[in-house]
């Protein structure tokens, strides 16, 4: 009975790793995916989403809503792309799609695209955006020094790089350690939110004043969904990573199962935490509202936005890594095939 009852996992692990050639060890677990999925959703978004969903909502209790439906919105398109990742099990994302579906000449325009233009000017963003906040403590009030900021950058480039080059597992650590820290600095958030809560602090969020204001417009409310899903955004992460993950058929899909519920979770409960906190209109009237709330707090200085925001790019940038890697790795093997492959069709 053992046996027969793992042969079907044998045999959709067998299915999802390619016949021949040099293949990527798979080293990532469930739970290195549900970490590495939400480390890439969570960052400052969560900061500077609010304020948009508040202002086309026009109350708090309809903004809570626009929070849950995006929350819903993001799972099923994350489901949908991950039966695209079950479907073509091959590392790449994006690129690996689309040269699968639509042939070689638009996969070749996704790598000339993501190579030349958006992969190198975002790592260099990222990686000049991390040596700001590392230096910033160092530094403030005055400005951080143009080189100091281009030296760290470069390092802080050259060590994920290596990172993910010397171990996998390494890697996905480092991931598991960047999403703890950034939901332990939410979670001071919702603790005290619940502190306030448990004090009485409900003005805002009681039914009968809870949708105050709400707008008329059908457009306005549709155009808040947009600044919630921008929060979401990051749930086809472990895609570009399939051929790394351990029984990716089964593990893909419970990743985006557990890992978007808790990160929808965690933003209906900040969010709940900001207005026991704050009015609407002065969350409205804040640029990013959680520096503002832990200004009121007191328990931790406004630092802690630099930090979560820190350990986002962070997180971005190692993954950026990872996927350029995968890229050029996976070109390279449709390369070789063309060449191996009579007559030089690309099939």
């Amino acid at each position: 009975m053992e046996e027969s009852g793992s042969k079907p996992e044998e045999l959709a692990r067998k299915q999802s790793e390619p016949a021949t050639g040099v293949r990527l060890k798979r080293q990532l677990t469930l739970t290195n995916g549900v970490a590495t999925t939400v480390s890439i959703i969570i960052g400052s978004g969560i900061f500077l989403s609010p304020k948009g969903v508040l202002r086309g909502t026009g109350s708090v209790g309809l903004s809570l809503i626009v929070w849950s439906l995006s929350g819903v919105l993001s799972l099923l398109g994350a489901l949908c792309y991950v039966e695209l990742g079950t479907t073509i099990p091959k590392s790449g994302g994006t690129y690996t799609y689309l040269y699968e579906i639509f042939g070689p000449w638009v996969g070749f325009m996704r790598v000339w695209q993501r190579f030349l233009l958006s992969a190198p000017a975002g790592r260099a963003v990222m990686s000049i955006t991390i040596a700001n906040y590392a230096l910033y403590p160092f530094f403030a009030p005055c400005p951080v020094p143009y080189l100091a900021t281009r030296l760290i950058a470069a390092a802080s480039m050259a060590l994920i790089g290596f990172l993910n080059y010397y171990s996998v597992r390494l890697a996905a650590q480092m991931n598991n350690a960047l999403t703890l820290l950034k939901v332990g600095a939410l979670g001071i958030i919702i603790i005290f939110g619940g502190i306030q809560l448990a004090r009485g602090q409900t003005e805002n969020l009681e039914p009968t004043k809870a949708f105050e204001g709400t707008t008329s417009s059908v457009g306005d409310a549709v155009v808040s969904f947009y600044s919630a899903l921008w929060a979401f955004n990051g749930w086809q992460a472990l895609n570009a990573l399939i051929e790394e993950v351990i029984n990716p058929t089964r593990n893909l899909v419970l990743t985006i199962v557990i890992s978007m519920p808790i990160v929808t979770t965690i933003y209906l409960l900040t969010n709940i935490a900001y207005f026991t906190a704050m009015t609407p209109a002065e969350l409205l009237a804040s640029d990013a509202v959680a520096v503002i709330l832990l200004s009121l707090i007191m328990l931790i200085p406004e630092d802690v936005y630099k930090l979560l925001s820190l350990l986002g790019f962070v997180s971005w940038l190692s993954y950026a890594v990872v996927v350029s890697g995968l890229l050029w790795w996976r070109c390279g093997r449709v390369a070789k095939a063309q060449t191996t492959t009579p007559q030089g069709h690309p099939g």
